[in-house]
Formats: structure tokens, C-alpha cells, sequence
């Protein structure tokens, strides 16, 4: 392995860190949910709908991480927003696990110690906002064209070893202990755990440069041109790369360039695969598993373990994605995706309808699983890295970012009242959006594997510029 391909899987892997912290931060709820319905929920005879926002709180904190992300990462540069993510997971690990921290006593549950819990989760949630969109683009904007979309891709795997990883000592925290200390001491444990991580993240960032192409933005060009000699190996390829990304930041000038500059359709189809990804249900499997396997009949800790299954069928299809996002390319796996996610939902769907939900449930269960991360789980994350224009890129990535977790929220939140409804009715709702998701992936989605941002770029100037010209025909029939 040369030099410069160690460096640039280095810079990688850290960058990553912050997708095991982002899949760590979002699954831990899943061990500590019921015993958050017993500590809070049925302590202060709140109902299913705060049960719901109690999962989802950290959600909000997404979205607000994502609507900071743009103009942050902008600001003070994309690691330094990441340097600021690690620092919010830490906080809120250590004040999740004990929100009694501020009133300096364990007390009896109250709905202001309720309140502190659900802000505390908010904190990590921006942090996760903001990790969700700027490790890909971290990642993206220093790598090579030809490996771009496997290290993309590295972030996912990373994003699924944190939620393996959280699984197995969620998992282990409740092996072999009461179902009264898991409600009452267990949880904690769970939320502190991230504390770990998040400081292994914040120390590895400061031995990480900022990224060549922000820095050419902020007209830092020698410093740039180092970083894209270390990546690519030779001076001759980094001048190549950078005449080029600097032409694509002239083209503008010192304009300050607008959202739909290239055109509306970029930033829709950025809304939509960021919609799609959450649409389909996944959060649902990974929130409540350990709940959905409890009505299927198993005990608290069978179905703890269960949900570690869940992880290492995450952990293996997202690597197989690794090893196809370059030779299959990005939109093929998506449509395959989406058809092997509608069988995995439908078949659900049915089971509960049949009232049947055994072995048969966990096996379409993992299919569901297997398909979404081989498929719209790693890729959505590859294709908006990839996607936006480098002058709009952090803008149109903080709105691609908003609408992920916007809709992780109204899907998560609303999962226990459409329960009520009827399991088979939640699951079929589910198995229809993967059906949506196929025909818009067909119809709107470009293939980007293997080309450059740049050539990307150009691929939305010239949509632009059909739609501008299709415009003024009409404009100019209707006027004769």
C-alpha cells in the first residue's frame, strides 16, 4: 500500500469516527426505550404519543445540526465543525445517563427532570446533525475520484459498526441482571458508554488537516495544494485537481452563489434521497427492535440479542455495498434495494395481519435489513457527498441533512400511535414507500460512479440550462 493511499484511508477513518458516534448516539435509544417508558412515561402517566417524542428527541437536535451544518461548516471549516460534534456527543452521553445533574440529586422522575433528559438527547442530536452530513462531505472533498464512493461508503460501515457496537454492550449491560435494575441503573450505563468514543473522536480530529477544497474557497492555496500532493501522490496529479476545483470556484467569482444556481432539480432530488432513506422504515426496525422482538415473545434479553443479529446483518451487507458501490455503481443498487425492502415490509405486513409474528417476522425482518444496507443505507450518504456543486455544496448538503432527519422524526415519533392502528397497516405503509422510493431512484437519480465533483457539476449546469431553455420556448410560444 503506498504512502499517499494509507494517508488518505487515515484522514478517512477518522472523519468516519464520526458515523460510529452518529450510529451510536441514534441506536443506544433502542436499549434504553422501554426502560425510558417505565421511568418516565408510566411514572408520570404521560401517553404514547410522548413515548414517541422521548425516542425522537434527539431527532429535533439533528435537525438543528443539520440547518447549522452549511453555513458552520462554511464558517470554520468542515473539521472544526466535526471538532464541535465530538464535544456535543460527550455532553450529552454523560448528562442522558444522568439528567439528575443539574438538580444535584436523584430524585423521583418529574416532568422537569423529563424535560432535562429530552434536551440533553437534543444536544447529541446536533451533534449528530452535524456529523451525518460533514463526514461524508469531509471524505468526499479529499479523496480520489476512483475511490470516493468506497470511502464514502466507509462512513456507513462505520455508522453500522457503532450501532453493532452499541447492540452488543447494550446487550451486555442487561445480560443476566433484573428487569428492575435495567429500568432503573441499566439505562444509564447505556447512554454513558458514548462518552468513550466521542473522546477518542475529539482527540483524532486535531491530527487532521481541513479539507483542499474548502481551503481553496478561503483562498488558502498552498495549503491546499500540500493536502491534494499527500492524497494523490504526486504533484502532477494535485496540480491537475486543483486548476480544476479552483476553475469551478472562479466560474461564480466572489458572487455569493444561490441555492438553486444549478437548478432546481439537484436540490430536489437531494430532498427526496435524503426523504426516502428514512420513508422506508428503517428507524422504526432500529428504535424499536428490542420491542417489536418482546411482542413477538421474547424475554428482555433474547431480545437485546436479537437486535445484536440485527447489527451484524447491518455490519455485513453494508460491507458487501463497500465492495459493489464501484463496480455495480451507485443506481443499480438502489432500485435492487428498493425491491428487496418492499418484500422484506410486505411480508411483515402480512404476518401481522395474519397475527403471526414468529420466526417467519424475523426473517423477512433481516431481509428488510439486508437490502436497505445494501442498498439506500451507505449510498444516499455516497450520493449527496457527491451530488452538489462545489460552490452550493454545504448549503444544499445542510438542507439534504434537515429533510433526512425531519423525516427520521416523523416516522420515528409516529411509530407507536400507527402501532395502535394495527402493526400490519404500519409495516404495509412502509412497504409502499419502498415502492415510491424505486420509481423515483429509475426516474430522477443520475449515476455518478466514477466521475469527478466537477464532472458531476457539470451534469446539473447543463440540466440548468436545458430547463432555462425550455422555459423561454414556452415563454416565447405563449407570447405569439
Amino acid at each position: 500500500m503506498t504512502k499517499h493511499l494509507k494517508y488518505m484511508i487515515f484522514l478517512s477513518v477518522v472523519a468516519a469516527l464520526g458515523g460510529l458516534l452518529f450510529g451510536y448516539d441514534t441506536a443506544v435509544i433502542s436499549g434504553a426505550e422501554q426502560s425510558l417508558e417505565v421511568y418516565f412515561i408510566d411514572s408520570l402517566g404521560l401517553n404514547s404519543l410522548f413515548q414517541g417524542l422521548t425516542v425522537s428527541s434527539a431527532l429535533f437536535g439533528c435537525i438543528i445540526g443539520g440547518l447549522i451544518s452549511g453555513v458552520l461548516s462554511n464558517r470554520i471549516g468542515r473539521r472544526n465543525s466535526l471538532i464541535t460534534a465530538a464535544v456535543l456527543f460527550f455532553l450529552s452521553a454523560l448528562l442522558s445517563a444522568y439528567p439528575e445533574f443539574l438538580f444535584f440529586t436523584k430524585g423521583d422522575p418529574s416532568i422537569g427532570l423529563f424535560i432535562m433528559f429530552n434536551l440533553y438527547r437534543i444536544i447529541g442530536g446536533i451533534g449528530v446533525g452535524l456529523a451525518s452530513g460533514l463526514g461524508p462531505l469531509y471524505i468526499s472533498e479529499t479523496s480520489p475520484a476512483k475511490i470516493r464512493g468506497k470511502l464514502v461508503t466507509l462512513n456507513n460501515l462505520a455508522i453500522i459498526f457503532g450501532m453493532l457496537v452499541v447492540y452488543i454492550i447494550n446487550w451486555r449491560i442487561a445480560a443476566g441482571q433484573s428487569t428492575a435494575w435495567i429500568h432503573d441503573i441499566g439505562w444509564r450505563y447505556m447512554f454513558a458508554s458514548e462518552a468513550i468514543p466521542a473522546l477518542l473522536f475529539f482527540g483524532l480530529l486535531f491530527l487532521v488537516p481541513e479539507t483542499p477544497r474548502y481551503l481553496i474557497l478561503k483562498n488558502k492555496d498552498e495549503k491546499a495544494m500540500d493536502i491534494l500532493t499527500k492524497v494523490n501522490g504526486s504533484k502532477e496529479k494535485a496540480k491537475a485537481i486543483f486548476d480544476e476545483i479552483k476553475e469551478t470556484v472562479q466560474k461564480e467569482g466572489k458572487k455569493k452563489a444561490r441555492v438553486f444556481s444549478y437548478g432546481k432539480l439537484v436540490v430536489i432530488v437531494g430532498i427526496l434521497l435524503a426523504a426516502a432513506q428514512q420513508f422506508v422504515g428503517i428507524n422504526v426496525i432500529l428504535y424499536y427492535a428490542p420491542r417489536i422482538f418482546a411482542n413477538m415473545g421474547a424475554s428482555a434479553d433474547g431480545s437485546m440479542m436479537q437486535t445484536v443479529l440485527i447489527g451484524v446483518v447491518n455490519f455485513i451487507f453494508v460491507l458487501i455495498a463497500l465492495l459493489l458501490v464501484e463496480k455495480v455503481g451507485r443506481k443499480p443498487l438502489l432500485l435492487i434495494g428498493s425491491v428487496g425492502m418492499g418484500v422484506g415490509m410486505f411480508g411483515i405486513s402480512a404476518l401481522s395481519f395474519a397475527d403471526s409474528l414468529g420466526l417467519g417476522a424475523l426473517l423477512f425482518i433481516l431481509l428488510y435489513v439486508a437490502f436497505y444496507n445494501l442498498s439506500f443505507g451507505p449510498l444516499v450518504w455516497v450520493l449527496a457527498s457527491e451530488l452538489f456543486p462545489n460552490k452550493i455544496r454545504g448549503q444544499v448538503m445542510a438542507i439534504t441533512v434537515v429533510a433526512n432527519w425531519g423525516s427520521n422524526l416523523l416516522i420515528s415519533s409516529t411509530f407507536p400511535s400507527l402501532l395502535e392502528i394495527g402493526a400490519g397497516v404500519a409495516y404495509g405503509f412502509y412497504g409502499v414507500m419502498c415502492v415510491l422510493s424505486f420509481l423515483f431512484v429509475w426516474k430522477l437519480v443520475p449515476e455518478t460512479k466514477g466521475k469527478t465533483l466537477e464532472e458531476i457539476e457539470e451534469h446539473w449546469t447543463s440540466k440548468a440550462e436545458d430547463q432555462s431553455s425550455a422555459a423561454y420556448s414556452t415563454l416565447e410560444e405563449r407570447k405569439a
